[in-house]
């Protein structure tokens, strides 16, 4: 044992605490506006139906439809592999997997659509759409029969804006007192709000919530909607400030998630239809935006949609999956890690874009960080935020089926609960 040093200071404990005292107030802000991963799984997508279409099969029918598209287009795990460009070694486990997906659970997140995809409609006819979806919605959460319902259910009401404003106020009252009649509100119930442009809308939705936990005798902050993010105003308004922070802000800490709407959003920026896609440059300038107001907040990104539909001739279909896919990729890369898809056809390739992102990293990522956990150093020093982020990468690929329990505990030493450890989750859930 060497001699052990003598430590001096300067500074009085005073001044410390002094430092503390004024700080107080922004740990409580930071705390507040921050509070990180929420724990909870982030479907891959979410898939949006006309309140008049939805039916009990609809969850079925998407996963039967997709089922034959990909056993007409791409029957085995060679001929995904040649339409997607996928290495060999990830052909089989990825095609295996899309098909066990499939039949599974087809649909991670369902939202059955009173906005653009209804229209208008007489009020009596949009009254008994939305006492039916609430019924169809109850039915499928009590019953959970596998494949057959989705984890992640809901409604997307008409916006806040004063022409169907009170329709949308209408219907969602019918459907939330449907719920709270057949038995209470489900866990995975997720609400959106359209077309937001002004934070005053978002602070309307807060209201909303709020009257409605009070009528039906719910905890504060029971009730949560999504963002949906489709006119420029709600980028950046007119006073030069990025109106989307201000609407986070504004939802009191109910807004789940962040949702681009591809083809509205374009449309305001003026970009002719034939350029309106999720790759465009003004579409990475608003989904950054978002990314950038979201981060920390514990608020989901959500990227958009593709309207290239895979139907028709072999050929056709293909063109469109290498798009999708391709789109899809591209995302997750950005790490928007969920979208819409519009189409049965589109399943396949949104899980096999998913799959094949999560099972190509997973050696390297768990060898990371289990070099981290163990500290046994390795050609990357990472630092705790960067194991926060593998851990997380882990877990979304467990959440969707990409990768097994097994696989994770084998490779990186540790279980599920040790990943939501590091990640951040175990503690953003307590």
């Amino acid at each position: 044992m060497g001699q052990q040093e003598t430590v001096t200071t300067s500074l009085a404990s005073a001044v410390t605490e002094d430092i503390g005292t004024s700080l107080a107030a922004v740990d409580a802000e930071l705390a507040r506006r921050y509070p990180g991963d929420p724990g909870t799984r982030q479907p891959v997508h979410t898939v949006y139906v006309p309140a008049d279409a939805f039916t009990a099969g609809t969850v079925r029918e998407w996963g039967d439809q997709a089922l034959a598209a990909l056993d007409r287009h791409a029957p085995d795990a060679g001929a995904l592999a040649a339409v997607l460009g996928l290495p060999d070694e990830l052909a089989g486990p990825v095609h295996d997997r899309v098909r066990a997906k499939l039949e599974r659970e087809p649909v991670e997140d369902l939202r059955i659509d009173f906005e653009d995809g209804y229209g208008p409609r007489p009020d009596a006819e949009e009254d008994a759409a939305a006492a039916r979806a609430a019924r169809l919605v109850a039915e499928a959460f009590r019953t959970g029969t596998p494949g057959s319902t989705a984890p992640y259910m809901g409604i997307r009401m008409k916006c806040m804006e004063a022409a169907v404003r009170d329709r949308g106020i209408r219907t969602l009252d019918i459907f939330l007192t449907g719920l709270m009649e057949a038995g209470g509100l489900p866990g995975g119930l997720v609400l959106t709000l359209p077309k937001v442009t002004y934070p005053e809308q978002v602070t309307a939705m807060v209201r909303l919530c709020e009257e409605f936990e009070k009528a039906r005798g719910l905890a504060t902050g029971r009730i949560g909607f999504e963002i949906q993010v489709e006119t420029t105003q709600a980028i950046l308004g007119p006073d030069g400030r990025a109106t989307v922070a201000r609407m986070i802000d504004a939802a009191e800490g109910r807004a789940t998630s962040l949702h681009y709407g591809t083809f509205d959003y374009s449309a305001s920026c003026g970009v002719s239809a034939a350029y309106q896609s999720m790759d465009h440059p003004a579409a990475d300038h608003a989904k950054a935006v978002m990314q950038v107001a979201a981060a920390g907040t514990g608020v989901r990104l959500s990227d958009g949609s593709t309207n290239v539909l895979p139907v028709g001739s072999t050929e056709k279909v293909h063109d469109a999956w290498r798009l999708h896919h391709g789109l899809v990729r591209r995302s997750l890369a950005r790490a928007y890690y969920q979208g819409w898809d519009m189409h049965p056809g589109h399943l396949p390739t949104r899980y096999a874009a998913v799959y094949a992102f999560y099972r190509e990293g997973l050696e390297q990522a768990a060898a990371r960080l289990a070099a981290y956990v163990g500290r046994t150093g390795g050609d990357v020093m990472d630092e705790p935020a960067t194991a926060k982020a593998l851990s997380g990468y882990l877990l979304r690929g467990l959440d969707c089926g990409a990768v097994d329990p097994a696989e994770t505990e084998r490779l990186t030493g540790l279980s599920r609960a040790g990943l939501e450890q590091l990640s951040g989750r175990a503690l953003a859930a307590e």
